[in-house]
């Protein structure tokens, strides 16, 4: 019975969501294809399956996953410079994923160590936060990290389905999502791997396998949800639609940006989860593109592009 309801919401929404691509107006604001860099290999301005990405006004910072490295480059993909991310001293690498910038850190989730790992901006290791575990203040896989005004760390903790908050100096202050376990309902997780902090406080979640955004107020409530027939963990190619969501990145308008796997494209919305358009390179297998999304304050799109082992760089034209 259940399945039976599924299909028939996923064929109402299909026609929806068909309908609105006929209807819809073009976008105020579309995103060309400026230039990309990168290629598969070890050596400097070269990458190994990147999967995290941020900017600061003028640099872009690469999580370079299986060269267990960050590298930084300017705007127009110059090489600048690069830092080892170790492992935990026992010959396990480190494997970085989404990252975050706050004021001159960065924040490294590093799904293989459990941990965050923060280094200054020119590479310098400052410290690290969180050890292997389901306790409080414990990581099995972050996938992704943001940072608060005030400094307090908010952790998409994979493998946990749980997404964490912390003091700077590491103490647990409240979750959402329970401990191990999956589930579809408001607030619960299904594989989240990142998480995005508003000026104002309020929380975006990438409930990954859920294919979904969920959407906390700052006192911590749950706000909304988008993503497929009522946000419940039904996948698709539309418009609104995803399937599996990797990355989320908030605009200097506000708008949230969205790392849609395995439709190889990003999708921009405004804050209530209304479609605003789509982008991206299509992969021609057998894995996919558009995995990690960071958006500067000019308004340019920066993607770790996956299958490609490259950085793609977005140019917005028109006006919000």
């Amino acid at each position: 019975m259940l399945n039976s309801l599924f299909r028939l919401l996923a064929a109402i929404s299909i026609l929806l969501a068909v309908s609105g691509k006929i209807l819809m107006a073009a976008p105020a604001v579309t995103y060309v294809l400026e230039t990309n860099w990168g290629s598969q290999g070890s050596t400097p301005g070269k990458f190994s399956e990147p999967t995290g990405i941020a900017a600061t006004d003028t640099e872009v910072f690469v999580s370079d996953a299986r060269n267990s490295r960050i590298q930084v480059f300017d705007y127009h993909g110059n090489f600048n410079r690069q830092f080892d991310i170790p492992g935990k001293g026992h010959g396990e690498p480190g494997r970085p994923m989404n990252l975050t910038i706050f004021r001159d850190e960065i924040f490294i989730a590093d799904y293989w160590n459990d941990r965050i790992q923060v280094f200054s901006l020119a590479g310098k290791f400052l410290r690290s936060i969180g050890t292997s575990g389901s306790d409080h203040g414990q990581f099995n896989s972050p996938g992704g990290v943001a940072v608060a005004a005030n400094g307090d760390i908010y952790v998409a903790d994979f493998y946990n389905q749980r997404i964490q908050q912390l003091r700077p100096d590491g103490n647990f202050v409240r979750q959402w999502g329970s401990t191990g376990e999956t589930g579809i309902r408001a607030g619960k997780f299904n594989y989240p791997t990142d998480v995005a902090i508003a000026p104002d406080g309020t929380l975006y979640v990438a409930d990954g396998y859920n294919d979904r955004i969920q959407v906390f107020t700052p006192e911590g409530r749950f706000s909304h949800k988008w993503g497929g027939p009522f946000a419940i963990n039904i996948h698709g190619p539309f418009n609104g639609w995803f399937a599996t969501v990797t990355s989320i990145s908030i605009g200097p308008k506000g708008n949230i940006f969205v790392a849609d796997f395995y439709n190889d494209r990003i999708q921009k919305f405004t804050p209530d989860g209304k479609f605003l358009n789509a982008f991206g390179i299509t992969s021609d297998g057998p894995t996919h593109t558009a995995i990690a999304v960071a958006v500067s304050t000019d308004g340019s799109v920066f993607v770790a592009d996956y299958m490609n082992h490259q950085i793609q760089k977005w140019r917005p034209q028109g006006k919000e």
